[in-house]
């Protein structure tokens, strides 16, 4: 119950009053009993000091010979019911010659220092000049009285006698002892209002704070929909504004850490790269999409063990530094990744794992592959015919031969160097391609026409291997606006390779329709085919599917690399298919009247 501020707070005002209170009753009481018995005892000095002077009898030197007038005196003189008076003389023992007391009607005569009611040291200090007083209880009595003694002195400055008085003290008593009990009666009052009075102002206090507890319990779960109501301007009021404004400023910054969060989320999950990160126990703790489709991962495999000698990192050591940072290229299937990795840390600083990044660089990894592969292919285009002229033009300047082989041999030079001028016009064509410097004239022209222009320039070579050319070639085609020699070179690099790839007495098909707004255009022959492996690469520059055969004939491996520029460049298609054996199809998809 304690541990509640509310009764702390009640315990703190009942503990203040009660000790208030308990002091100031000590106090009073105290006063008030030393006042009631000071009173007393005045009372007592002044009677004495009457009695003395007001009888002639007491006044007088012989107290022996005047006892029986002293004692009528005595019982002429008013005093107290609770009061005794003893009058005790000297001659050598001290004995009480008269008295007022009732208790005692023999007492006279009596050894005074024996007596009950009086005390020895009191009448022996009284004797040497020294008045006293104390408060004495009374043996087998349950009550206390005050002793007064008073010496009364001669002219000669003797002690003629000892006036002895006593008081009850029963009266101061019980007045003490009612004053104690309505001081204990209104402490118990006082204290009751203090618990009433300090539960209710405790509530004051603890109602709000108990509100703010709630609302904070409430945030803490994660509802940060809460507000409190201010309803003073005191410390309590301070509070519960500075939770308001506190909320707000929560909310706030938890929704603009929800956005970045959420942004980060967003980069992170479609960013090109693929990320993950693994903790120094090599246990998978977050992968975005594009690393969990590099690493055929699936979302049960996120807190499992990662085995990091699958992407070369086998060796990482958390206790060297170099070890954390630094890059590797790998291979997975057909595809190259550049694998960076580095540290990240915790709260205190010490390194808690791994963050590893995986970069696509599989075109970059082709493009170099093509790129020295295209400049071996040149070299070796080049150094072909070079090596040939070389020989034949040492021939001729070393040699003496006869006109008909010197013909011979320069006419295999001019054929070599017409080669050469092929290669190096190809090259040229496919450089102004790649930057686009190639300047289309385009036209609206006949497709028919075109095709039509194709199948004559090239006639001399079907007639000679006895193909047969199969046209069709729908009715009423519109006109498509495009540069006409460009596509007419590729219509004729088509063509040149259907003728040269099929067999004598073969059948090339030519077919031209519309199909969804683009003019189609399908050559089709029955020649050697291709096979699925080098369909793949067919378009790639310098590629030939027979280098041997197609050196024969006079190819530079650049005929379908220019003519998919040529069609691309025409925001068309160029598709092929083909079988081994069975013969190829290649379609030109150009838009009609597109730019």
């Amino acid at each position: 119950m304690f541990s509640s501020i509310k009764w702390k707070f009640v315990l703190v005002y009942f503990l203040l009053v009660f000790i208030a209170m308990a002091i100031v009753g000590v106090f009073i009481i105290d006063r008030l009993q030393e006042q009631q018995i000071s009173n007393i005892t005045n009372n007592m000095e002044q009677y004495i000091v009457t009695l003395e002077s007001s009888s002639s009898y007491i006044a007088s030197d012989n107290w022996l010979e005047n006892r029986e007038e002293i004692q009528g005196y005595l019982d002429e003189w008013r005093i107290g019911a609770t009061e005794s008076l003893y009058v005790i003389y000297d001659e050598e023992v001290p004995t009480i010659i008269a008295s007022t007391s009732k208790r005692n009607v023999n007492i006279i005569g009596q050894n005074a220092l024996s007596y009950k009611y009086t005390n020895p040291e009191l009448i022996l200090d009284a004797f040497q000049g020294e008045p006293g007083d104390a408060a004495i209880k009374e043996l087998n009595e349950d009550r206390t009285n005050k002793h007064f003694v008073y010496p009364v002195i001669s002219e000669t400055g003797k002690v003629r006698g000892v006036l002895y008085m006593t008081s009850d003290l029963s009266d101061v008593f019980n007045t003490v002892n009612e004053s104690k009990v309505i001081l204990t009666n209104a402490t118990i009052l006082a204290l009751s209002i203090t618990v009433l009075l300090g539960f209710l102002i405790s509530s004051s206090i603890t109602v709000p704070i108990r509100d703010v507890t709630k609302k904070a319990e409430k945030m803490a779960k994660g509802d940060f929909d809460q507000s409190v109501e201010v309803k003073s301007n005191d410390e309590i009021g301070q509070l519960a504004s500075m939770f308001n404004y506190l909320t707000l400023k929560l909310k706030s910054t938890i929704n603009d850490m929800d956005l970045e969060r959420s942004k980060l989320d967003t980069i992170f999950k479609y960013m090109a790269e693929g990320v993950i990160a693994v903790d120094k126990d090599n246990n998978l703790i977050h992968a975005n999409l594009v690393a969990m489709d590099i690493l055929n991962l699936k979302e049960q495999n996120i807190g499992n063990s990662f085995d990091l000698k699958d992407i070369n990192l086998g060796n990482i050591d958390y206790q060297n530094q170099e070890d954390l940072e630094g890059s590797e290229i790998i291979g997975m299937g057909d595809e190259f990744y550049k694998v960076k990795h580095a540290p990240f840390k915790n709260e205190e600083g010490g390194i808690s794992g791994l963050i590893i990044v995986f970069q696509d660089i599989t075109n970059e990894h082709k493009l170099d592959n093509i790129r020295k592969e295209f400049v071996a292919n040149v070299s070796h285009e080049l150094k072909t015919p070079i090596t040939t002229i070389k020989s034949y033009t040492e021939t001729l300047i070393d040699s003496e031969l006869d006109r008909e082989l010197s013909e011979r041999f320069l006419g295999v030079i001019d054929s070599e160097c017409d080669r050469m001028a092929r290669l190096v016009r190809d090259l040229l064509q496919l450089s102004n391609l790649d930057y686009q410097k190639t300047k289309w004239k385009k036209a609206d022209i006949s497709l028919e026409d075109t095709i039509k222009d194709s199948i004559i320039k090239l006639d001399l070579s079907f007639k000679e291997k006895n193909q047969k050319i199969n046209l069709n070639i729908e009715e009423n085609l519109p006109k498509i606006t495009v540069d006409k020699d460009g596509i007419e070179q590729v219509i004729l690099n088509l063509l040149s390779n259907a003728n040269k790839y099929t067999e004598s007495n073969g059948e090339i098909d030519i077919n031209c329709h519309l199909e969804d707004e683009n003019a189609v255009i399908t050559i089709k022959d029955n020649g050697i085919g291709i096979s699925e492996v080098d369909q793949k690469r067919i378009f790639e520059r310098f590629y030939r599917v027979e280098k041997g055969r197609s050196r024969e004939l006079g190819g530079t491996g650049l005929g379908l690399s220019i003519a998919k520029e040529i069609v691309d460049a025409h925001n068309g298609n160029l598709n092929l298919s083909s079988r081994l054996n069975e013969g190829t199809k290649v379609s030109i998809e150009l838009p009609i009247n597109r730019v």
